[in-house]
């Protein structure tokens, strides 16, 4: 029996009468992918208020790692709101902080030294990088920070500064924080250098030592290098295997600490733990949030506690590590490693690479392939020999799915984000995927065609 149920064509009527109330009463800074107004949901399948049941395919942003109200993470809030919903954990003491921590440190990537992590809590992932930030100044002594273009890690004036995803995050906003570099990240597909990879050697980590390090960035001044293991919000960016390996090996003796931003990757989206794992390296210390939750709010960074010298008082957060959301990331954790989750991710990741490398050959806008588990990205061209971004064509596409029964949203400036929850089915992948092609092959004629004319 499908899962997709399209009785009006969203938005609806009850969904139009809600949207015009969020536009009068909420700020007009918050943009959309589509006039979704959900009513309830649950596992992959969200239903809106006018009684439209779509299949899952962006998990709330990547938050609804287990699913939509997982009945394991439902049971656990609710025992916790029981007891107490909240006492300022950077005041006083509860329990299930600490056994979320033990889990967390357990998870980072193992190494051969083993060092000892500990765990600070916040509300979010932009909290996580707030807290990397300071943690790496107050650690080093060091006031200079770099990081990737094409990068995101979050809207608050410190994270923004580090990010460099689009100018409507950064537009109006200036002076940001002083100190922060960006340099180039291996977008292969559109290499900032133009060059190819393998002959290219890494030409963007000497660009990095040549343009930055010997001319006007002294690499003994930068306290830390924030890495996306799998670019996010620039596009699902994937970079070739060997590269973070020969960026911790040119820059590692600098001193330089890693920051690894796992707050979209992380919680097993890849198939594994945390996306840096795929690439050989261990950072210093990761940025965690989203997925953690299942929905509720938190976020941590987890570092290796010789770092963690920062004294009493020097960062807090009154809501961060709250009870209830530790309770629930607990339950996350049991939810994944029981139910074999990553493994999941995994099988249904590699199936829809195969069907997605399929359509490559088919479809004249389609420019690339890249992902890893369940974090999958479907750059959209306006044709293969141009590269030409195809913005108004991914937008398309995401609006014909989800008026079709698919919640599909794109990334960077053209790519679709294939982002579903770890216990995605493969019926319910086949269910979608056929949407999502019937959408892709409208649009793809459209562009060929118009093409064809102007020709």
């Amino acid at each position: 029996m499908p899962a997709i149920k399209i009785n009006s064509t969203p938005p609806g009527p009850k969904a139009k009468k809600i949207v015009e109330e969020t536009n009068r009463v909420l700020s007009p800074s918050i943009a959309r992918f589509y006039p979704l107004v959900i009513d309830h949901a649950h596992d992959c399948i969200v239903e809106d208020v006018d009684g439209n049941s779509y299949i899952d395919f962006n998990s709330g942003i990547a938050v609804l790692g287990v699913g939509s109200t997982n009945d394991r993470i439902v049971k656990a809030a609710t025992e916790q709101l029981k007891k107490f919903t909240h006492y300022s954990y950077t005041d006083f003491y509860y329990e299930n902080i600490n056994e979320l921590a033990e889990k967390l440190i357990a998870i980072f990537p193992c190494n051969a030294k083993k060092e000892a992590k500990q765990v600070f809590y916040g509300n979010s992932g932009t909290e996580a990088n707030e807290a990397a930030i300071k943690l790496a100044r107050y650690a080093t002594k060091r006031p200079r920070l770099m990081a990737y273009t094409g990068s995101f890690h979050g809207r608050t004036t410190g994270a923004m500064s580090l990010t460099a995803s689009k100018i409507a995050q950064v537009k109006g906003f200036s002076p940001l924080l002083s100190g922060v570099e960006h340099v180039p990240y291996p977008y292969c597909y559109r290499c900032p250098l133009k060059l190819e990879y393998p002959d290219c050697g890494f030409a963007c980590i000497d660009y990095i030592q040549e343009n930055y390090f010997d001319k006007y960035v002294p690499p003994e001044e930068v306290a830390a290098f924030f890495l996306e293991p799998i670019q996010g919000e620039g596009g699902y960016v994937v970079p070739p295997d060997d590269y973070f390996k020969e960026l911790f090996k040119r820059f590692g003796n600098y001193g330089i600490l890693f920051a690894d931003d796992e707050v979209q990757s992380g919680m097993g989206r890849t198939g594994k733990w945390f996306a840096i794992e795929h690439f050989g390296v261990v950072p210093d210390m990761i940025a965690v949030a989203k997925a953690l939750g299942g929905g509720l709010p938190i976020g941590a960074l987890i570092a290796r506690a010789d770092l963690m010298t920062w004294q009493p008082g020097s960062h807090a957060s009154t809501f961060g590590g709250n009870p209830v959301a530790a309770a629930a990331g607990l339950a996350v954790i049991s939810e994944i490693e029981e139910k074999k989750l990553m493994d999941n991710a995994t099988r249904q990741g590699e199936y829809m690479m195969r069907i997605f490398h399929e359509w490559k050959e088919k479809y004249e806008i389609i420019g690339d392939i890249r992902g890893k588990g369940l974090m999958i990205g479907i750059e959209i061209v306006k044709d293969k020999k141009s590269r030409q971004y195809g913005s108004a064509e991914a937008s398309k596409i995401t609006e014909m799915a989800w008026k079709r029964g698919v919640l599909l949203i794109s990334c960077g400036r053209s790519t679709l984000r294939v982002v579903p929850p770890l216990t995605i089915t493969r019926e319910l992948v086949d269910e979608a995927l056929e949407v999502i092609e019937n959408a892709v092959a409208e649009v793809n004629k459209e562009t060929v065609s118009k093409r064809n004319k102007l020709n």
